[in-house]
């Protein structure tokens, strides 16, 4: 059973199996490893070489060194990359509607229950278009400490501890002294048989 203060407590061996049966029930795929390494290795290992990646901010997948794989291996089509060498505003977002519907997109989420709901917020919505429905494949790489009781939990765990982390980055890597804020959010309750692919991690990552 999980401790729903303790929001960066990797949970027991039990309650992932039990959360990865939930989430296979609702059409998800499921793979746990022990690494990281081993993470950044499913995650490459599941999306074939040339295909066009649909990135979210993620720390989880900037430490685990797939966000540098992705943009500088030269295998894949990262979306991201292309966008950052476009300066002008307009035609960035143009674009970026463009590749909503990627073959692959890859991200986290912030909080999934043992019943099977993953929760992700957003400040702006970027991703959850691409998670909801637009991109063809999903794969989400979640730290076990992200597994909660249940959707209450779910939000307390996005306001306690992974809002005010957020929002200390955003104000030591963009000066932004406002901080970050929920603006909107999504529950996956449920998805088409095999588009998202969770892969769960028993190491502290992301927030």
């Amino acid at each position: 059973m999980v401790d729903n203060m303790a929001w960066d407590t990797l949970v027991d061996d039990q309650t992932v199996e039990r959360t990865a049966a939930a989430l296979k029930k609702r059409g998800m795929e499921v793979f746990v490893v022990a690494s990281s390494e081993e993470a950044k290795n499913k995650v490459l290992e599941l999306i074939p070489e040339g295909s066009t990646v649909m990135e979210a901010s993620s720390t989880t997948m900037n430490e685990i060194g797939v966000t540098q794989a992705i943009d500088e291996s030269g295998r894949y089509d990262s979306v991201r990359k292309r966008l950052h060498g476009i300066t002008d505003a307009e035609e960035r977002n143009k674009m970026r509607r463009q590749f909503l519907a990627a073959p692959y997109a890859i991200g986290s989420v912030q909080a999934i229950t043992e019943e099977g709901q993953m929760v992700v917020a957003s400040a702006s919505g970027s991703q959850i278009s691409f998670y909801a429905f637009d991109a063809q494949n999903v794969i989400l790489v979640v730290s076990t400490m992200k597994i909660v009781k249940d959707l209450d939990a779910a939000f307390s765990r996005i306001k306690e501890r992974a809002l005010p982390l957020e929002s200390k980055r955003v104000n030591e890597q963009y000066g932004w002294t406002q901080g970050s804020y929920v603006g909107k959010m999504l529950i996956l309750e449920r998805d088409r048989p095999g588009r998202i692919m969770v892969i769960f991690v028993k190491e502290r990552l992301g927030f």
